[in-house]
């Protein structure tokens, strides 16, 4: 599953399958069964068209309802910020989002990168039923929710073809060990197109000890590993969420001068350790 952290629509026909697409109902204020749990829309009283989908009580994802561009978790500001630094409005991203939750980030990314069609993975098949249900969701193939495993989502993705993969899969309030380690990273690398990039979320203690773990997995699948945390997570002070970037290519000074000037501006003030600085910082940390 992913995240840690109403208008209806007309009923409308696909043009593969003819079949009718049922309209968008209203989520339901109370709780359901899901094949993991439960799950729960929890509709925010200070932020009106806003629901936050719950998964076994944990907070997975804030959606906007009418809005698609508003994310609230501050790691999901931090990938759109990477993205903004990287890729024009009009480049077509071919985006795999493992870990599907409500979809608020590829449903964003699909908003702010018209032309782009993106795949969200999700384990649990009757969550994304209810999402597919009573959230307002692009239709394909700008986004397709399909449900499987992300390993071997991973897998089964033809080489070089992904510009974009986010990783936001949680099993609780920890990653599965098998998303997390170098096998997968190497399969990330494989999926994704040379200029493309890797995003992982990543929640961890003060200090930040899980993340310079991952930094040392995702480098040795990749030349180019950068991390993006609030600086109280990279002093010790709090715990939080951090953002690890991989890539093929090393990104320009200049692209990395953006991007630190984006994260300073966001409502969520974050530091970007860069690619010539991660591996100092990652220290001696042993891949996952």
């Amino acid at each position: 599953m992913g995240g840690m952290g109403s208008n209806q629509r007309q009923t409308e026909r696909s043009g593969r399958t003819g079949r009718r697409r049922p309209a968008v109902v209203p989520p339901p204020t109370d709780a359901f069964a899901i094949d993991t749990g439960t799950a729960s829309f929890l509709a925010d009283p200070h932020r009106p068209g806003t629901v936050t989908l719950l998964v076994n009580g944990a907070h997975s994802s804030p959606f906007n309802l009418h809005d698609p561009a508003e994310l609230y978790f501050e790691y999901m500001q931090w990938m759109l910020a990477v993205l903004r630094s990287l890729y024009p409005p009009e480049t077509p991203l071919r985006g795999l989002h493992l870990g599907g939750a409500a979809c608020a980030l590829p449903r964003a990314i699909g908003h702010l990168w018209p032309d782009s069609r993106h795949l969200a993975i999700e384990i649990d098949a009757k969550l994304a039923e209810a999402v597919r249900a009573h959230l307002p969701l692009p239709r394909a193939p700008k986004l397709r929710l399909r449900v499987g495993d992300a390993l071997a989502a991973l897998a089964g993705k033809t080489p070089a073809t992904c510009d974009i993969i986010v990783r936001d899969v949680f099993d609780g309030v920890r990653v599965p060990p098998h998303v997390a380690g170098t096998e997968a990273a190497r399969l990330a690398a494989q999926a994704l197109a040379p200029s493309g990039v890797y995003l992982v979320n990543c929640a961890d203690q003060p200090g930040l000890p899980v993340a310079r773990r991952e930094a040392a997995t995702l480098a040795t699948a990749f030349p180019y590993v950068a991390v993006i945390a609030e600086p109280g997570q990279l002093r010790g002070r709090r715990r939080g969420n951090a953002v690890l970037v991989a890539r093929h290519q090393a990104t320009t000074p200049e692209t990395e001068s953006d991007l630190a000037r984006l994260l300073r501006a966001d409502a969520f003030p974050a530091r970007l350790i860069t690619g010539e600085e991660t591996p100092t910082w990652a220290g001696g940390a042993r891949p996952l």
